[in-house]
């Protein structure tokens, strides 16, 4: 029988994995390519460093927490033994399209014919009126998804490469032009539609900022009410995935938008200015 390795999007994910009754081992993927810098070779030194330095200076997460809980699990990829089915468990948002680009990018670097590999990403679900991530399945209803895995091939994976590619290039209209549409990665174009919106428009704000500052202006909020309303937008309204700490990191960086009194956010003149001419 071939040994099963599981590449979870999230801790989360692990421990739900760990309730279920599939078998096999479980890595977890904690990054968030989605954000700070990144380089075409995942897992290279420059890589490593890039992401090293973003998380201690921009996140605060110590370098050796940052290689015991996210290097020490993506190197274990590097020495699978034969015989192993890797089975992919990620969600249809932004967040975590661009960790699978990247992660099956660092796969194909360490390709195995002997190896198989496998993806399960949820999203669509006949009846279901929104989207569905992976923590809105029970335990129980995990080996179904496991039934419904897509096998990646190395064609797949080299087209899931060459759109890590064009994502680290990060150019605007090369990424307009892109064809992100793939039978075995479904939501990824339309992750990319929504990582263009995080360009700036004419105003020099991207879609994020703006909405920042359009909540700040219709009311005096506090930074987790403005958090909460941020959180309900994406779901209802955009596939970005992103958590509290996302959106915590895009108000920081808003400060000239906005003044702080008794804990409640107003907007400045210079937001009003904005908010007129738009």
């Amino acid at each position: 029988m071939a040994n099963i390795l599981h590449i979870a999007n999230g801790d989360h994910t692990a421990e739900i994995l760990k309730n279920t009754t599939l078998e096999g081992d479980i890595i977890v993927w904690r990054e968030l390519l989605c954000e700070g810098p990144t380089c075409n070779e995942v897992g290279s030194d420059e890589f490593w460093k890039k992401r090293y330095d973003f998380f201690e200076n921009e996140l605060n997460v110590a370098r050796i927490e940052y290689f015991d809980k996210t290097i020490k699990e993506i190197l274990k990829l590097t020495d699978v033994p034969k015989q192993t089915e890797i089975v992919l468990w990620f969600e249809f948002d932004l967040f975590c399209q661009v960790n699978l680009m990247a992660l099956c990018s660092f796969i194909l670097q360490n390709f195995k014919k002997e190896v198989t590999y496998s993806l399960v990403c949820t999203g669509y679900v006949k009846g279901k009126d929104r989207l569905q991530s992976l923590s809105d399945f029970l335990p129980s209803e995990y080996p179904e998804l496991y039934k419904k895995r897509v096998t990646l091939s190395k064609v797949n994976l080299e087209f899931a490469d060459s759109c890590w590619q064009a994502y680290v290039e990060n150019d605007i209209e090369k990424l307009k032009e892109f064809n992100f549409k793939n039978r075995k990665f479904m939501y990824l174009q339309a992750a990319m539609h929504q990582h263009l919106k995080r360009f700036p428009t004419e105003n020099g704000l991207n879609e994020i900022q703006q909405k920042i500052i359009e909540i700040i202006a219709s009311e005096a909020l506090t930074e987790k009410e403005i958090i909460q309303k941020l959180l309900i937008w994406q779901h209802t309204e955009t596939v970005y995935g992103f958590g509290d700490l996302q959106y915590i990191e895009a108000l920081k960086k808003l400060q000239e938008y906005y003044t702080i009194k008794d804990s409640k956010y107003s907007v400045t003149t210079k937001a009003t200015k904005l908010l007129t001419i738009e």
